[in-house]
């Protein structure tokens, strides 16, 4: 197995900002950002450089318009080393904060320096948890600088509660970290020692995208939503979760376990109560998190509820296209029709589709305030709330111009040198549209509108020619028959809807919201905290819980026409 040997971090101009070398000799950061730029976007994760001696494995990763790099040039897992670039960028997040700039970094390159050594020693990874490297690696405060400027030991993050702010530090100031704290990890890797919250609370955060690609038929080529469960966890001492899910109206591990295909979990979960009973137990890391992540198959009947039929799956919104249309074929026009179902304000079976009805009474799903709770709030539920709604059109390069741009609902617009139209529906606008849905219609010029009168037309004269004597022509020409203009304009119109059917977009991509909504109709059945389990929780604290639920389509329902 291939070692990590170095970690170089650009800011937005190219220029490196962090240059750090583990093991062996890696090479330079300016040698292989030149070698990294010569390759055309999109550029790969991992690229072969065979320029440097000796060649190079050069792994990247773009984040907050920061570029990471990761030179290898021994045998590796190309995995192993993006996710540790992955790693980095959460940790020195973890320290520095969303999102990372790049004058943070250069804020702190001695905390940099802390975590990159913790979570590499030699080329070989060590610890990559933010838990866990909170109780290594020390972060000054303001006062702790002041100190560690005069010759007095600063503070530390990973210093108890009972513990004064000098105690078990050595002389060297707030840089210095004794032996006693590099040993003094967590007996769980991924959380902390003595975590103290003063309100003790709970967030599960459902997210799916959705990615439907239609054919111009209208039926479903292929529909999948990913999803992730994102959790926060602000709990005092070690607490001990069971998370229960519930499919639908399906009950039983197996329908959880058929909906959530290729599931991945964080380290913390037990894998062996997910195999047998298909729930999350598991001691979270203290902060938020991804607690786990998903596929579903939305043209599975036996795993997802959108749709007893795959034709139809029911989507809170869905577009139309249709191009060729007038008298020459320059018309198009997109239609876009919503389900009022997520506008009706109701509570019965509309506010089942976002939480699951066995939970209704003691799931709360509030999405106006932050978030519902889970245990004996008697509110009632809101229905899921669509917004945010985007139709994006791509245009060929041969338009040059799109004239007669106009929209029954929203906002349409495009100018010369883009790529899409984009058209806007705002969340009210959208819950006015009636069943029969709002229409965009414009009509496309292309280059060869002018082609007739550039042939007609060189510098200014025309091109055909004459003779000078058929001026002199005594003889009148003879007028053309009716019926050669109809035949010629017929002509004409075939031709020019050849030329126009080039200039028809080949689809449309739609993108929206649904806050209290998900595709899969996952719900959250329970969150328990196992009293025998937990440590340091205190007796009669009740965490406060809450759940949200959101789907999101990032252009990823696509309709081809």
């Amino acid at each position: 197995m291939g070692l990590i040997e170095a970690v170089y971090i650009y800011n937005e101009r190219n220029n490196a900002i962090v240059t750090h070398t583990f093991t062996a000799r890696p090479p330079p950061a300016t040698t292989v950002l030149p070698l990294y730029l010569a390759h055309s976007e999109p550029r790969p994760s991992c690229i072969y450089l065979t320029a440097t001696n000796p060649p190079t494995l050069l792994f990247s990763m773009l984040q907050d318009g920061l570029l990471f790099l990761g030179p290898c040039s021994t045998d590796t897992e190309p995995l192993v080393v993006l996710e540790f670039l992955h790693r980095v960028a959460d940790a020195l997040e973890e320290f520095l904060g969303a999102p990372l700039l790049a004058s943070k970094l250069e804020a702190n390159y001695d905390v940099i320096a802390q975590v990159l050594g913790e979570m590499c020693d030699g080329g070989l990874i060590g610890g990559t948890e933010a838990n866990a490297l909170r109780d290594v690696v020390d972060t000054p405060t303001w006062m702790g600088r002041l100190l560690g400027g005069v010759g007095l030991p600063g503070t530390s993050p990973a210093l108890g509660p009972s513990q004064t702010p000098f105690s078990g530090m050595g002389s060297g100031g707030s840089g210095s970290l004794t032996p006693t704290l590099s040993t003094a990890g967590s007996q769980i890797p991924w959380r902390r020692n003595n975590v103290r919250h003063t309100s003790n609370e709970m967030y599960v955060d459902i997210v799916e995208t959705l990615s439907v690609t239609y054919a111009p038929s209208g039926r479903p080529l292929a529909a999948f939503a990913n999803g992730s469960i994102a959790f926060t966890s602000k709990v005092s001492g070690v607490p001990d979760l069971l998370l229960s899910l519930r499919a639908g109206s399906g009950p039983g591990a197996e329908k959880v376990k058929r909906t959530m295909e290729r599931p991945v979990f964080h380290p913390c979960v037990r894998l062996a109560r997910w195999r047998d009973h298909a729930e999350l137990s598991f001691v979270p890391p203290d902060g938020r998190f991804v607690l786990a992540g998903y596929d579903v198959d939305l043209l599975d009947p036996s795993a997802s509820p959108l749709s007893a039929k795959a034709q139809d799956l029911n989507l809170p919104a869905s577009i139309e296209i249709k191009t060729g249309l007038g008298a020459t074929g320059s018309d198009f026009e997109v239609r876009l029709t919503v389900s009022h179902r997520f506008y009706t304000g109701s509570t019965g079976a509309s506010s089942s589709s976002g939480i699951g009805s066995a939970a209704a009474s003691s799931l709360s799903n509030n999405l106006g305030a932050r978030p519902s709770t889970l245990r004996g709030n008697s509110g009632e539920a809101k229905a899921p709330a669509l917004e945010d709604l985007t139709v994006s059109i791509p245009i060929s390069s041969f338009v040059r111009n799109i004239s007669d741009l106009r929209a029954t609902k929203g906002e349409a617009h495009w100018s010369p040198g883009d790529t899409a139209i984009e058209w806007k529906i705002s969340a009210k606008e959208a819950a006015a549209i009636s069943s029969a849905g709002c229409v965009l219609r414009c009509s496309v010029v292309g280059e060869s509108e002018d082609d007739e009168m550039g042939t007609s037309l060189s510098n200014g004269m025309k091109a055909s020619t004459y003779d000078y004597d058929d001026d002199y022509q005594t003889d009148t020409p003879k007028p053309k028959s009716s019926s050669n203009n109809t035949a010629n304009n017929a002509a004409g119109d075939k031709k020019k809807t050849r030329q126009n059917a080039v200039l028809m977009p080949g689809s449309a991509s739609l993108s929206f919201g649904v806050k209290g909504w998900l595709a899969s109709g996952l719900k959250v059945d329970s969150l328990v905290i196992d009293t025998k389990r937990s440590k340091g929780l205190g007796e009669g604290v009740r965490p406060y819980k809450g759940v949200k639920y959101l789907t999101v389509s990032r252009k990823g329902i696509e309709v081809r026409c």
